[in-house]
């Protein structure tokens, strides 16, 4: 957990949160990439042959679209509570919009309320306009409240 702490303080100097995406092995496997744009945190998910699902069309599998949204949701949470740690989820809904289609994948994570043991975000995924998002999803975490017992 100390790990986890030293690393969420250093990424807020650097402003590089990469190294607490390649933390997550699955977030590794799918590529997703972390960037900072001023005070906003965009969550990247590139183009690649393996996260393909349909490959006629071609368009990502739902199941990684599913999974970088939650995982985008997981890491805004780390970043922005007081004490990080890792959020187990309690519940996720996504609504797919259009295709997810063979290229670079946008996400942004937006905190709707923090309490002291559940966090409630949303969640939006597009790809080459914000203004036209292929998901959207709605999550709520059970915050880790373990304070070094």
């Amino acid at each position: 957990m100390q790990q986890l702490l030293d690393l969420v303080k250093q990424a807020h100097v650097s402003g590089d949160y990469q190294p607490l995406v390649d933390l997550i092995p699955y977030a590794r496997v799918l590529g997703v990439q972390c960037e900072c744009y001023g005070e906003e945190v965009i969550f990247r998910l590139p183009a690649r042959p393996d996260n393909i699902g349909n490959p006629t069309i071609p368009a990502i599998h739902g199941g990684v679209i599913a999974s970088f949204m939650e995982l985008t949701a997981l890491f805004q949470l780390t970043l922005q509570l007081p004490q990080p740690g890792l959020a187990k989820i309690i519940d996720f809904s996504l609504d797919y919009m259009r295709a997810g289609l063979d290229r670079d994948t946008f996400a942004i994570c937006h905190i709707s309320r923090q309490g002291r043991r559940v966090g409630n975000c949303s969640v939006l995924a597009w790809q080459e306009r914000k203004s036209k998002p292929i998901a959207q999803a709605r999550a709520h975490f059970l915050l880790d409240t373990d304070k070094e017992s």
